[in-house]
Formats: C-alpha cells, structure tokens, sequence
C-alpha cells in the first residue's frame, strides 16, 4: 500500500493573482499559481492510493532477442548437408528397389497403393510426433530433447524457420531416416514394402520443409508449392497458422494436414492426454496458460 504521506515533501497550489484589464471590449483574465512546500506533520491524515487502481507497466515485446538472420543456429554446416545426402540417398535406394523389382513383375497397382497409404500415414505421424514433443519432456529428453527445445523456441519465433537454411532444418530427421530405411534396404526387397518405406519416410523427412512453408508468405514461396498448398497436398499456410494461436492444442500434422480436421474434431489429442494423466500423472502443456517461453514474439523490421 502506498500513500501520498511517504514523500517528504507535497505539492500545494494556492491561488496568487487574477487581475484583468479591457481589451476590445472583451475581458482576458490571466491566473498564475506558485507552489508552495509544506512539511508533512505526524499529526497529517494520510491519503490512501489503492494499489489495484494503479495500472501496472506495460510489457513491450518484441523479438530482439530472438535469432537474427546471421546466426549460426540457422546456417547449414557440412554435417548437416551430410546427413541430408545421406537421407535422401537411402531414399531413392527404397524408391528405385520399388520401381525396379515392380517392373520386372509387373505389379503396380500394389505399390503405387502402399506409397498413397505411406503419404496418408506419414500426415498422422507427423501430428502424434508433433503433439507429443510440443506438450511432453524438456531439453533433457533423452534422443528427443534437442527437438523438444528447438520446438518450444519455434513457438515463441516461429517466423525463424523460413531463415533456416534447408539442410540445417532437415538434417535431425535426415539422420533419423537413414538409420532406419538403410537396414530396410539391405534385408527387404519387396516393391510394396519399399514403395510404402520410401513414401511414409520421405514425407517425414521434409514434413520440415513443408512445415517451413507453411511459415512462408505468399509472394515469396514458389508457384508450386502454393498451389500443392491449395490444393491440400501440402499442409497449407492458414491451417498451420490456427496452430499458432490460443489455445495452441489443434492442427498439429504438417505434412498435407489432412488428418487435423477429424483429430481435432473428435478430439483425439485431448483424450490422449487424459490417458497420459490418469495412467501417468503428467499434464500436457496445452493444460496451462502459455508462458512467456512459449508466448509468440513477431519480428521486427531490421
């Protein structure tokens, strides 16, 4: 509680002078005051602010703390371009396994099935992935920490991820993929199990970059892929963005997205936490209000 008495001193302004004279035939009066300091007496009765009258400081945000677009966090190195080539490499290795062994049977209705099944599946991963590392764990996850970090930093700069450089935004599931579609490659040599692989696989692996487009504006991203976007075959800007705003609990896949309508619908997400809860003890963040670690911040215009 503060009072207008803790001050040594309090201003008083005590009328000095009026005085006018005609001008024209009009009358200009001209007031003056002068303070006066008078010494607070023990005696005085205090005058009371009530503090919750008094409106707090406003908080100005602002992302000049947030990456900028020579940091090294958002730059490819060597490592990361090798892993991407490594990735990619399994890829096509799957891909080309499928294409080969299909001709020589002629079977293709199968695998061109399974790689369509593989894209639908990998939107669903892409959301069950996504939602997990958004509301569980922390940096110290084991094998996943560093992406639990990297999204909770994407919440609060989201715009951060279209300065990415490609490898650099690939190459965590670029290591992920070839470690896993490489065994796959050496003891399988079924066309529909490697058109399902390669499929299911390669849209994990850039779910990334089509998530970064997501991010990307109009005008600035290439004809192509507004037009996947549009159509539904790439998640599109406007569904990615409802995940970005309050209560930051729905669209989670970012693959073509089209399993977000009926997740968030018949709210799949929300009864997997209760499961998480009631099984486990642990809340989802998406049960409590966002903190300020959390909290989107918008670029500023350099």
């Amino acid at each position: 509680m503060y009072s207008l008495a803790q001050h040594k001193y309090l201003p008083s302004f005590h009328h000095q002078s009026c005085t006018s004279r005609p001008l024209l035939g009009l009358a200009r009066v001209y007031c003056t005051t002068t303070p006066t300091n008078t010494k607070y007496r023990p005696g005085d009765k205090q005058l009371p602010i009530e503090q919750g009258l008094v409106p707090p400081a406003p908080t100005v945000v602002t992302a000049t703390n947030g990456p900028i677009d020579n940091d090294p966090s958002l730059l490819s190195t060597w490592s990361h371009r090798a892993w991407v080539v490594a990735g990619c490499t399994t890829l096509l290795i799957s891909l080309g396994q499928s294409t080969k062994v299909a001709a020589d049977l002629h079977m293709w209705v199968e695998p061109i099935i399974a790689g369509y099944v593989g894209y639908i599946l990998a939107d669903l991963g892409s959301g069950i992935y996504h939602w997990g590392i958004d509301n569980y764990g922390d940096g110290s996850t084991p094998f996943v920490g560093s992406q639990i970090e990297a999204f909770q930093g994407h919440h609060k700069f989201p715009w951060t991820i279209t300065k990415r450089q490609f490898a650099n935004n690939l190459h965590a599931l670029a290591r992920a993929v070839t470690f896993i579609v490489l065994p796959i490659n050496l003891v399988c040599h079924h066309p529909t199990v490697h058109a399902f692989v390669a499929m299911f696989a390669g849209c994990i692996m850039f779910s990334q970059q089509f998530h970064a487009w997501a991010h990307g504006t109009k005008s600035r991203l290439p004809p192509l892929v507004v037009a996947l976007q549009e159509v539904g075959v790439l998640v599109s800007r406007s569904q990615h963005g409802a995940h970005h705003r309050p209560p930051y609990n729905n669209n989670y896949c970012i693959v073509s997205g089209v399993w977000n309508v009926f997740l968030d619908k018949h709210k799949v997400f929300e009864a997997m936490e209760l499961i998480m809860y009631f099984t486990l003890g642990v809340r989802p963040r998406s049960w409590s209000e966002p903190t300020s670690e959390w909290l989107e911040e918008t670029e500023m215009p350099s």
